[in-house]
């Protein structure tokens, strides 16, 4: 009996992948609202698989020696541990590559340190087509998915059709992305009333909530908010001029010129450098920066309210617990987390 008989074909027509909902963590349950999933790509087991492999596979670039993994691995927190990352040409790109963690909690839906892509799914396109980066063509790449040994069913399991397009493929791999979950620090811990801070850790985050010392809340949250970013976009009077105007090179308004995604600062520990430029090999180096370093500019985010001192102006103690603290937000069960691992 062939496979497109009359008796087979009901079994396609009422197939349906298997729902699939975020494991959210109790921190982000007590502090934040829902996650941000689009109705036109809910996750399905099927589809987060799917995007899973296709986030580590190397077929997605031009020569296939590169994946989306090779930029952002999960030892890094799902980044890299140079300054700028390198592409299939040994050309290297002019930003850090960001982590990739509570991406369904980034509420305005703008990802990328200047905030041009407005979904997961859009800013998935780029890396593939970039020349810089994984210098291929979709058309390529979706040719070469299509006439692959396993992925049409993976397709079929994941989105009911074997015809495999460069918008299924970016779906699958939001999906995956949207998975990346990391919530279990040891400062998670304490605010669930499971571990207790040192006293050089408690000074840091009494530091860190000083307006008249760290003053870093602003635009990094607070212990109310388990994302530790605003997710908005400032300048932190990193130059006096720009080469990069990061947001501004988006809007095209001169008032945006400077300005770049605040990172969440967990995973501090795994994501060294720094920066949109990776321009700060150590923490240490970025709260000297804020201590000492700002630099005044048309642009700068009124937030930097010391920048005629060159910064906060920290005390040796303080910078020290400041980093205690930070530290302390970093996860490391997000690293080794198998669901997340090749």
């Amino acid at each position: 009996m062939s496979a497109c008989s009359k008796e087979s074909e009901p079994d396609t027509e009422t197939y349906e992948p298997t729902p699939l909902s975020l494991n959210i963590p109790e921190i982000f349950k007590n502090n934040i609202i829902p996650p941000v999933i689009p109705i036109n790509n809910q996750l399905t087991v099927q589809g987060v698989a799917l995007g899973k492999k296709l986030f580590y596979d190397k077929k997605l670039s031009g020569d296939q020696t590169m994946a989306c993994a090779s930029c952002h691995s999960p030892q890094h927190a799902f980044t890299d541990n140079t300054s700028t990352s390198a592409g299939i040409d040994g050309t290297f790109g002019d930003r850090n590559s960001m982590p990739l963690f509570n991406l369904a909690w980034n509420y305005n839906e703008r990802f990328t340190w200047d905030g041009e892509e407005l979904s997961l799914e859009r800013q998935a396109l780029e890396p593939v087509q970039n020349p810089i980066e994984m210098h291929s063509d979709w058309d390529n790449v979706v040719d070469r998915l299509q006439s692959d040994a396993e992925y049409p069913e993976l397709f079929r399991l994941a989105f009911k059709t074997s015809i495999i397009t460069k918008e299924l493929t970016t779906k699958a791999i939001a999906q995956f992305e949207r998975t990346l979950i990391s919530a279990n620090s040891k400062f998670d811990k304490f605010s669930l009333g499971q571990a207790i801070l040192t006293p050089q850790e408690q000074n840091g985050l009494n530091v860190f909530m000083d307006e008249d010392r760290g003053d870093c809340f602003h635009c990094h949250g607070n212990p109310n908010n388990p994302l530790w970013t605003d997710n908005s976009f400032h300048n932190n009077g990193l130059d006096a001029t720009f080469t990069d105007l990061g947001l501004g090179s988006v809007t095209g308004d001169e008032n945006d010129n400077g300005k770049f995604r605040s990172p969440s600062l967990r995973n501090l520990a795994y994501t060294a450098p720094y920066m949109h430029d990776g321009r700060f090999e150590t923490l240490d180096q970025v709260i000297e920066f804020y201590s000492t370093g700002l630099q005044d500019s048309e642009t700068i985010d009124p937030l930097m309210k010391k920048v005629e001192f060159g910064g906060v102006n920290l005390s040796e103690e303080d910078k020290a617990d400041l980093k205690a603290f930070l530290l302390s937000l970093s996860d490391p069960s997000f690293l080794t987390n198998p669901d997340f691992q090749e």
